[in-house]
């Protein structure tokens, strides 16, 4: 039998819906879906089997104007997973349009290689009228000649298997990369990580955007299969220690919870979670945080 593989990337401005549809795609919650934009810093790849096609999912992080390091590392992230892709989707909201950031990014797919398949996946049809989609359907194919064009919901699953039918038949010939019940290859103590900020987005969106960080420092096997995480919370001032702690550590426990709860469902065994804050005014500047989070500290500068 022949079967094809390669890696699909799904670029768009933050919020576009690309965690939602790899989702989707995938079948399982790999890539975090938050309402605050810019939640997905690292190239999370999601494996979905269709046919004899293994598409390989690269989401990456919103495209927008970067102005910190951080920022700015995230952005050649999202280039670097679209250069290397076999295909790439760009994901354009139907209520939003054209807006300059798409603008930006069509800029920036026409200085990719020719040889790339490039999608156009207009997301969220459900709020617009079908004249409307027609129009924009029209005006991005107008800027930009792309190969096929596909109008969906990615949280709803409207027009999802054409997409999907399209790029396992569209994929190189070549091995599967993964076994048949992988999911992603991000290590789980960083996909553990993403879960726990997920809910610290969450919650305290108001309050800590960008500011923390989360990572897995221990991951003890257990004899009765439960495993212990410990996991520390980055911050830049003792305020947002404060912050997430909450009063007598009532923020803390409800975090923890969340995130423990939806940890064993993704494991399917018990977990025992330990959170820790600890304030480091500046892990925006150390290396060491980015490569935790699948960044590139030098892409930053």
């Amino acid at each position: 039998m022949t079967t094809h593989c390669g890696f699909v990337a799904l670029i768009g401005e933050p919020n576009a819906g690309k965690s939602t549809l790899t989702n989707h795609m995938v079948g399982a919650k790999v890539s975090i879906v938050t309402h605050k934009v810019q939640t997905t810093r690292a190239r999370i790849r999601g494996v979905a089997i269709e046919g004899d096609a293994q598409i390989v999912f690269v989401d990456t992080p919103g495209l927008f104007q970067p102005r910190r390091r951080l920022d700015r590392a995230m952005v050649a992230a999202a280039w670097g997973g679209a250069a290397d892709a076999d295909i790439i989707v760009l994901l354009v909201e139907a209520h939003r349009g054209i807006t300059e950031g798409v603008e930006r990014i069509i800029q920036g797919l026409k200085d990719l290689p020719q040889s790339r398949h490039v999608a156009l996946a207009i997301n969220k049809i459900d709020r617009v009228e079908a004249p409307k989609l027609l129009e924009l359907t029209k005006e991005l194919n107008d800027r930009f000649a792309f190969e096929k064009t596909f109008l969906i919901s990615a949280e709803k699953g409207y027009g999802t298997q054409d997409l999907r039918t399209w790029l396992a038949a569209t994929l190189p010939e070549g091995p599967w990369l993964y076994p048949e019940d992988q999911i992603a290859d991000l290590p789980m103590r960083m996909i553990a990580a993403e879960i726990t900020r997920e809910k610290l987005t969450l919650r305290l969106h108001q309050e800590l955007p960008y500011q923390l960080t989360v990572e897995t420092e221990n991951w003890e096997e257990r004899k009765d299969g439960s495993a212990r995480i410990d996991q520390v919370i980055y911050v830049m001032r003792d305020g947002h220690k404060g912050i997430i702690l909450g009063k007598k550590g009532e923020t803390i426990k409800a975090i923890s919870k969340l995130a423990r709860e939806e940890l064993e469902e993704f494991l399917g065994r018990r977990i025992h979670l330990f959170l820790q804050v600890k304030v480091r005014p500046h892990w925006l500047e150390e290396s060491e945080r980015y490569s935790e989070m699948g960044l590139e500290f030098k892409d930053g500068n």
